[in-house]
């Protein structure tokens, strides 16, 4: 017994090593995407004032180029603002990366001043669910696509993930399979389990038509 618990001690700590190295370059990816984005706006910050510069002569022109960038940065302007800044930084950061790779996403979000629920566990349910869909997009991103949805039902806050998917998914029990090479529950659909088990939560996890969807359900 002794040998097997230590080969089963092993195992999990090479689980939790890479589930954690995954969570380590999917942070560089974020911080990557961030950067160049940055960079871009940089670019184009520059490109606008040398304009202004050129049309400082002509007021008339100076105020229709003005006017046309409010518009453009207007119609650009796709940052979510829930109400609670640590869910905005993860809800954008992921939602920001997911536009990188080509995949189409639509996100509405409101949160509450007072929550009951961790911050931290909320984060890591939405950071979950969404390194999830974004991975099942990626396997066949032609038509890929992510739909999210937090707000208030019933009393109760309300998380909704829905994704394309590429066929119908594994199932073993009632657990979905991971979509990585190897298989497997996957650490981060059981942490989103486990959190929601932490506040007498709901999780619920429906996949058909080319869809998988992800609902889950907290007491506030």
């Amino acid at each position: 017994m002794g040998l097997l618990n230590l080969l089963f001690g092993w195992m999990i700590d090479c689980r939790i090593a890479e589930y954690q190295n995954d969570l380590i370059t999917k942070h560089c990816d974020e911080v990557q995407n961030i950067y160049r984005t940055m960079r871009g706006w940089q670019h184009d910050y520059h490109n606008h004032i040398q304009t202004l510069i050129a049309l400082s002569g002509d007021e008339v022109k100076t105020k229709e180029y003005l006017l046309k960038l409010n518009d453009d940065l207007t119609q650009i302007d796709t940052v979510i603002k829930t109400g609670n800044v640590m869910i905005d930084a993860i809800l954008n950061s992921k939602l920001s990366l997911i536009k990188s790779k080509n995949i189409a996403v639509q996100a509405k979000a409101v949160v509450p001043d007072d929550l009951k629920i961790s911050e931290i566990d909320l984060c890591v349910i939405i950071g979950n669910l969404l390194d999830n869909a974004m991975e099942a997009c990626m396997i066949d991103n032609r038509d890929s696509w992510i739909r999210v949805y937090i707000g208030i039902l019933k009393g109760q806050l309300y998380i909704s993930v829905s994704n394309f998917v590429s066929g119908k998914l594994k199932k073993s029990g009632k657990n979905y399979l991971s979509t990585k090479t190897g298989g497997g529950h996957g650490f981060g659909l059981m942490r989103v389990d486990r959190i929601a088990d932490k506040y007498n939560g709901y999780v619920n996890r429906q996949n058909e038509d080319g869809v998988f969807a992800t609902e889950v359900m907290l007491p506030l």
